[in-house]
């Protein structure tokens, strides 16, 4: 890629024509001078052996043998001469000077000879030597008009010519050609180039120019000499800077005016999803303490008698209670992930644990069904927070139990990323997703096929929330389906080492409660319809409660004697208290750390964090009966054996 500028090209184009034409002359002066030089060389050589035989015409009619040796004698001192021969007429040697490769006549007539010494660069040359015609005035000689005497001929002559010097003077003159070649081409160059100058240099100059236009140069504002030939060219180019600067500060200065415009909506719409936030968290805390009272009422009803009637009626009213309790979990999940405040706490989970935990709550609902959830055992690790994943697991086979009407559902965990990571996979034989909707499935409440919103089929926030939630752990969330080939999901964690066996401990058995019979139960609630609701179910499980409404009256009933097992308080009480001072108060009232938990309908995460720190378990409002029992259980439990309450790992502490 030699010839890539135009100054390397224009002066290719110029010094070309001028070497062809070099190389042309040089040529011909080359194969003239040659040619000359060859045919002067023939002619030298047929005159030394034209003169060795008129010289020794005498010697050979005469005998002298003396004569003829100067002859070939004188003749071979002359350059380029090997050796000089006379034969006699019958072809003997008569005399010789020089070194010949020849002794006879015979030996010269032969080709194969000749053509050795050509080849050793030495040219044979022989002529007949015969007696010349000399005209005398007398008596004797013929009358005119009478028949000539023909020659006789008396021998021949022989001489062996180098060719050394023709060799010489071919290359002297091969280098005075290739000299002169040089220099005319250096001049010819010289004047070329200097000619290619006037067309390269105005072009550079405006490929310069177009250059810095390209990089946004727009100052190539110059004043080009007129006798320049590019002159206009370069003219228009600058008028064409100028008009492209003033378009750009016009662009930057709408860009900047649009650029501000863009800001100011987008703290807008952050200022919107902000009061969104604050409107969902608020109405979710004003929607979930008349819920929750509902619930608790709901589940002390279905304990009373009833007949079938009535009994399906309840059922019906229990149905719509979970399902908003549902939608106000959604919502708070929602709310949580969009203010940022789900704590992630990253830790090595054992894989087999988490699946057995979704199929232990699971199974009897694809049972109940006609389904089958298969888990794979598994003995991988994943570097995750357990609670996160637990519910993303959750949230995908619930809506896999949801979408398939026979068949199996199937969850396994295999490596993946060449060993790197830990892939969690959810597969079943329903319905699939057709392409157009994979992407879209993943959005708030979106549901295919649902537009009637049939609330029997969810509501369309699990997989937002799966799909947030694996953003926020930096996990990567894949779906594979087609229509009527089932659907996969899969999320893949980083994979993590499982941590040295611990030694295992036999512990002795621990005494249980198996219900909450005699169970003194402290409840601290300011609002009058769920403090009676809890009470009323509290009590239809054996349990005998106490009912304070603030912090003030729940002191009094301890300075009563009213030592409660277990104190289940509200988190923001009607006395400008809150339930993590009330707990810690009446426990040093007490004397002991008393088994004690949270509810309450708020969302923020600090409060999470603030529970877990003071070693409590968090119930968000509306609180399902069943878990609030659980709870229990083994609040009780714990202190049957003296330890202090800690949170379970069974779902009770509420997590995205």
């Amino acid at each position: 890629m030699i010839f890539t500028t135009i100054r390397t090209r224009m002066l290719a184009a110029a010094l070309l024509p001028v070497t062809l034409v070099i190389v042309v002359l040089v040529g011909v002066f080359w194969s003239t001078r040659v040619g000359d030089l060859d045919a002067a060389h023939r002619q030298r050589a047929k005159l030394l052996v034209h003169q060795v035989a008129i010289a020794s015409e005498y010697g050979l009619f005469s005998g002298n043998l003396t004569n003829l040796q100067s002859v070939v004698n004188g003749m071979q001192r002359e350059p380029d001469v090997r050796s000089v021969a006379v034969f006699g007429a019958g072809g003997l040697l008569l005399a010789r000077a020089g070194a010949g490769g020849y002794q006879t006549l015979a030996d010269l007539s032969s080709p194969i000879y000749v053509q050795q010494q050509r080849a050793r660069g030495i040219d044979v040359l022989t002529e007949v030597i015969s007696t010349s015609d000399v005209q005398l005035d007398d008596l004797f000689s013929p009358p005119p008009g009478g028949q000539p005497v023909p020659p006789m001929v008396l021998g021949h002559a022989v001489v062996e010519l180098s060719t050394d010097g023709l060799r010489s003077h071919q290359r002297d003159i091969l280098f005075v050609a290739v000299f002169v070649g040089f220099v005319g081409w250096m001049v010819g160059g010289g004047l070329a180039t200097r000619l290619g100058q006037g067309v390269v240099l105005p072009v550079a100059r405006v490929s310069r120019m177009i250059e810095r236009i390209g990089r946004g140069d727009l100052a190539v504002g110059a004043d080009p000499d007129p006798k320049d030939p590019l002159y206009e060219l370069q003219m228009g180019l600058g008028r064409m800077a100028e008009r492209l600067a003033w378009s750009r500060e016009d662009l930057e200065q709408r860009v900047a005016t649009v650029t501000h415009e863009l800001r100011l909506k987008k703290e807008e719409a952050e200022a919107a999803t902000l009061a969104k936030s604050r409107f969902l968290a608020a109405a979710s805390h004003d929607l979930r303490q008349p819920t929750h009272a509902l619930g608790m009422f709901i589940a002390r009803l279905g304990q009373l008698p009833m007949d079938a009637q009535t009994r399906q009626l309840v059922g019906s009213l229990e149905a719509s209670v979970h399902a908003m309790q549902d939608l106000l979990d959604g919502l708070l999940d929602l709310s949580r992930l969009d203010a940022g405040a789900v704590p992630v706490h990253v830790r090595a989970v054992p894989m087999d644990a988490l699946l057995e935990s979704v199929r232990s709550v699971l199974g009897p609902v694809a049972a109940d069904k006609g389904l089958r959830l298969r888990v794979r055992s598994t003995a991988l690790w994943a570097m995750t927070d357990e609670m996160l994943l637990q519910r993303m697991v959750m949230n995908l086979v619930q809506n896999a139990i949801r979408y398939t009407e026979r068949g199996t559902v199937l969850l396994a965990c295999r490596s993946a990323d060449h060993g790197n990571g830990v892939r969690i996979e959810v597969w079943d034989s329903g319905i699939g997703v057709s392409p157009e909707h994979q992407s879209e499935i993943f959005k708030e409440f979106y549901q295919v096929g649902n537009t009637g919103r049939e609330r029997s089929r969810g509501l369309g926030l699990g997989l937002n929330i799966v799909e947030r939630s694996a953003r926020l752990l930096g996990h990567t969330v894949v779906l594979r389906s087609n229509l009527g080939c089932g659907t996969r999901f899969s999320i893949t964690a980083p994979r993590a080492m499982a941590p040295a066996a611990m030694p295992v401990v036999v512990a002795s058995v621990l005494p249980s409660v198996a219900g909450l019979d005699g169970v003194r139960v402290l409840v601290i609630e300011d609002d009058g319809s769920a403090r009676e609701a809890i009470r009323e179910l509290l009590a239809s499980w054996g349990c005998h409660v106490e009912a304070a409404q603030t912090l003030e009256q729940a002191r009094v009933l301890l300075r009563n004697g009213a030592i409660p097992d277990v104190i289940v308080s509200d988190f923001r009480l009607g006395d400008g208290s809150n339930g993590l001072s009330a707990i810690a108060s009446l426990r040093d009232l007490a004397g002991h750390d008393i088994p004690a938990c949270l509810m309450s309908g708020d969302t923020d995460g600090a409060l999470m964090q603030a529970a877990k720190a003071a070693g409590l378990t968090l119930l968000h409002k509306p609180v399902r009966p069943a878990k609030l029992r659980s709870l229990l259980r083994h609040l009780t439990n714990a202190a049957a054996v003296g330890q202090r309450t800690v949170a379970p790992d069974d779902g009770v502490q509420d997590a995205v």
